[in-house]
């Protein structure tokens, strides 16, 4: 099973060649290509929606796709009454939003121990799947 669940932002640098995002980009990258990582369709649903809106990434809908269709070769938690259920726990105990609290929950499902996002406390132990923000300066 993999070892690290990606959150939607590290699809999104992976995909961008912005300038101001070329460090974040690179990481993004090397976590894509070197890392044994999954994700959920939750995952997949928000980078469609934010890669192809005109002020983030305006990938046109055949550009998403086919960065889609990479993406859907790792590991890919779909989402499920348990998936929800857990989520509904997380966000409460917690007190993260829903959609946070059901990455947590996917992670969880999937045996992940490590979440890299940028969206989540850095080392925060959500019972253990533990945030990770791989884009912080060492």
């Amino acid at each position: 099973m993999p070892a690290t669940f990606v959150d939607t932002n590290v699809l999104l640098y992976a995909a961008s060649n912005a300038p101001g995002e070329r460090v974040k980009s690179a990481e993004a990258r090397r976590i894509v290509t070197s890392e044994d990582i999954a994700l959920s369709v939750q995952v997949l649903q928000e980078f469609y929606w934010v890669s192809t809106r005109p002020n983030k990434l305006a990938l046109t809908h055949n550009e998403a796709v086919k960065f889609l269709d990479t993406w859907k070769m790792f590991p890919v938690q779909s989402i499920s009454l348990g998936i929800v259920e857990e989520a509904l726990v997380v966000s409460r105990k917690f007190r993260l939003s829903y959609w946070d609290a059901a990455i947590v929950a996917a992670a969880r499902h999937m045996n992940c121990h490590r979440l890299y996002t940028e969206d989540l406390a850095h080392g925060q132990d959500y019972d253990g799947v533990t945030a990770v923000n791989p884009f912080l300066t060492r």
